[in-house]
């Protein structure tokens, strides 16, 4: 099983806030009205809290030859992980052949002795972020310390830091035109994840050609 980490999937913020389309919208409610019907309470953003252990998902590197030595199967490590929703297991599907729609990225957040694992699952192709997950390395098993299930949403690693966006959609909102967008900065602290700090981006809005220039005198 491999990731569909290059070409047709979001890269950063700059192409996650171009995937917000009305698939975005639509991925929401799917997931909202789901969660309703389960009974539960929607959309989870679970970022300062203890990881719990992924069961049966042990943190030696893939047998997979299509994986480079030390990386992780991601897809397996969501799939085996109780934290993440039934729903997007469900949504983990291949897009193509055996390409899963995730995006994995590898670096320092939480100073442990291994690279913690940022893994982004996104719908095919619209790329929209439909959950955000990071694992520790301890004890010889990968731990879920980080969960958002709140789409349209993306992690990322900046300088050590996890920078997780989302993008907010005010009620008059057309469904491709999202008003801004909340970015959330999480540093690693007492073994869990603490916000460090937020802002709300608002997007511009472009003037059209049909807009009549302002009277003058």
């Amino acid at each position: 099983m491999r990731g569909l980490t290059g070409t047709g999937f979001a890269r950063g913020r700059g192409t996650f806030r171009a995937a917000s389309t009305a698939a975005a919208v639509l991925a929401a409610a799917v997931f909202a009205l789901s969660a309703c019907a389960a009974g539960g309470t929607g959309a989870r953003d679970e970022g300062p809290a203890r990881g719990d252990p992924v069961a049966g998902v042990a943190a030696s590197p893939s047998s997979s030859p299509s994986r480079s030595p030390g990386r992780v199967d991601a897809v397996r490590l969501v799939k085996a992980d109780p934290r993440v929703s039934a729903e997007v297991k469900r949504e983990l599907k291949p897009c193509v052949a055996d390409e899963y729609p995730v995006d994995v990225s590898y670096g320092s957040l939480t100073g442990g002795s291994a690279e913690d694992v940022v893994v982004n699952v996104l719908t095919c192709g619209d790329a929209v972020g439909v959950g955000s997950y990071v694992y520790r390395r301890e004890g010889g098993r990968y731990q879920n310390v980080f969960t958002a299930e709140e789409p349209p949403v993306y992690a990322e690693i900046d300088r050590g830091d996890l920078v997780v966006t989302k993008q907010v959609y005010e009620e008059d909102d057309p469904v491709s035109s999202p008003s801004g967008e909340n970015v959330v900065t999480y540093r690693w602290s007492s073994d869990r994840f603490v916000e460090e700090f937020r802002t709300h981006n608002d997007y511009g809005n472009a003037v059209g050609p049909d807009v009549s220039p302002a009277p003058t005198g």
